[in-house]
């Protein structure tokens, strides 16, 4: 897969774990079919047998029990055991992203976790587009595959949609694919 269009993914993951998804990008989604079976079989044949307004009812309320109600996707709200958000430098991905350019501006985004899966998929947004890799694959090792596979087999275990079911393996799958892909870049580090 080639740097945009793994940023393309990054980007719309980011998007898919930031908010419930509005009527906007329902009718986005129900566009893109060929988006719909990559994500999983079952999210496509859920899209294309509920109606749109149900689909908004029904992913609202599963987006919201699952990342928000009873676990929100915060790295160090599944790592640390204290169960607290670190700020500023003293958060790892915090630090990660500083040692590496990377600027975010908390300020501007209703996101309160600088290690939210939405901005830590938007980190790997950017790397993709800069071509990065040698830093993409050490915030994998380093972050996401410590953290986001077991959060999201658990929450897939507690979808009630099909969607979410789907968008969790969906997710656990690209980012082996992505750190196998990065393999040979990652043997030098």
């Amino acid at each position: 897969m080639d740097h945009k269009a793994r940023a393309f993914v990054y980007a719309f993951l980011s998007r898919l774990f930031e908010k419930p998804l509005g009527a906007r990008e329902i009718e986005d989604l129900l566009h893109r079919e060929e988006l719909l079976e990559t994500i999983g079989p079952k999210a496509y044949r859920y899209f294309q047998e509920v109606p749109p307004e149900r689909l908004e009812e029904e992913l609202n309320i599963d987006f919201s029990s699952l990342f928000i109600v009873n676990s929100q996707p915060v790295e160090t709200l599944v790592l640390d055991s204290t169960r607290e958000i670190l700020v500023g430098l003293q958060n790892p991905v915090m630090f990660f992203y500083f040692e590496h350019g990377y600027e975010i501006d908390m300020n501007r985004t209703h996101l309160l976790a600088p290690d939210h899966l939405a901005i830590e998929f938007g980190f790997m947004q950017n790397l993709a587009y800069r071509q990065e890799d040698l830093v993409a694959c050490r915030f994998l090792r380093e972050h996401l595959l410590q953290w986001v596979p077991p959060y999201l087999l658990a929450m897939g275990s507690v979808a009630q949609t099909p969607f979410y079911q789907d968008v969790c393996d969906f997710t656990i799958d690209f980012l082996f694919n992505e750190y196998s892909h990065l393999g040979g870049v990652c043997d030098g580090s």
